[in-house]
């Protein structure tokens, strides 16, 4: 297993709670050298791609591009491109443009059909990838769509990883991001510098798959969560209580989150400004329930929170956030 943080700034206290010496090692190292790889000259850094240019992906290049990065965008709808280049990057026509002048290229899609398409699909990733390109995948897909990517790409030449991302616009925004990655090792110690840029933390947990399932545990362990936080501050308000003096207990006790703080206020005004869209994060419970089933694992817990999250959905509140769960429990009120 790999880990390389990189936010927030290293201090001692953060250096104690890894447990691990060689883990210190590897955090003191990538101190050391960080100001360095960020004074790096646009010349010596690989040319790097970014394909789908959302919420997530717009945040991500833009950052890219601050570092310095030479990089090259693409998106099927070609104004979202519109801040990327302003800033500096270079608009291709395809994603198989992109790959064929870049050294990297990187893909934050939707879904998994959207992944496997702008991949697989005509003058996607797959017809530009040629020995010594690499792809990184960093959307929420399942393990399979993952390893029919990745076997496309290595039958061209080319070398693959995927990296879904534990974060939201925030992070995207903040280069705070958390990267899952998993498949090929050399590309992914290529494309560390890049990944540090738009994260804090990187991950390689193995072969191409276990990233996915990484983030879809991560992300059915958080819808699962907000579907109960809309529960409690429904019922809080029904048998009388203040949602507020709600908030103020919660983020006192042992189940106080960053998740709860950031959401609640807004929650409890019956606002969701869009950082992660419920319906996104309704197809990663559906993903997750489907891996359970797989492995013959029960999730009935998260199986539950995914009939709030698609009533939620079926009300209208798709591109809201995922804090928009809430109305599901008031659509018949």
């Amino acid at each position: 297993r790999a880990l390389v943080p990189r936010h927030p700034p290293l201090n001692m206290m953060s250096l104690c709670t890894l447990r691990s010496p060689a883990l210190r090692c590897t955090v003191f190292a990538v101190a050391q050298h960080r100001d360095g790889l960020r004074r790096m000259s646009t010349a010596t850094k690989p040319r790097l791609g970014f394909v789908g240019m959302g919420i997530m992906g717009t945040a991500m290049s833009l950052n890219l591009v601050k570092a310095g990065y030479n990089v090259t965008v693409w998106n099927r709808n070609a104004a979202k491109c519109q801040p990327l280049t302003a800033a500096g990057a270079t608009m291709a026509k395809s994603p198989k443009e992109v790959v064929q002048t870049t050294d990297i290229t990187f893909g934050m899609l939707s879904d998994p059909e959207a992944a496997h398409a702008v991949a697989l699909g005509p003058d996607g990733i797959v017809e530009g990838i040629s020995s010594g390109k690499g792809y990184v995948d960093v959307s929420t897909v399942d393990a399979e769509t993952a390893k029919a990517i990745e076997a496309a790409i290595k039958a061209k030449g080319g070398k693959f990883l995927e990296a879904p991302v534990s974060g939201s616009k925030g992070p995207a925004e903040q280069g705070t991001l958390i990267f899952l990655t998993g498949g090929d090792k050399e590309l992914f110690d290529a494309a560390t510098p890049a990944l540090d840029v738009m994260g804090k933390a990187n991950f390689f947990l193995g072969e191409a798959g276990k990233g996915a399932h990484m983030k879809l545990v991560v992300n059915m362990v958080m819808g699962s969560m907000m579907a109960a936080f809309a529960e409690g501050l429904t019922l809080a308000e029904q048998s009388g209580l203040q949602k507020k003096d709600l908030l103020d207990v919660i983020s006192l006790g042992a189940i106080t989150s960053p998740m709860f703080s950031l959401k609640g206020p807004a929650m409890a005004d019956r606002k969701y400004p869009t950082a992660f869209p419920l319906k996104h994060q309704q197809k990663d419970m559906r993903l997750a329930i489907a891996l359970g089933e797989q492995l013959a694992q029960a999730t009935p817990v998260a199986a539950a929170a995914n009939e709030m999250y698609k009533s939620a959905k079926a009300n209208g509140h798709g591109d809201a956030d995922f804090s928009a769960v809430l109305e599901a429990l008031l659509a018949k009120k």
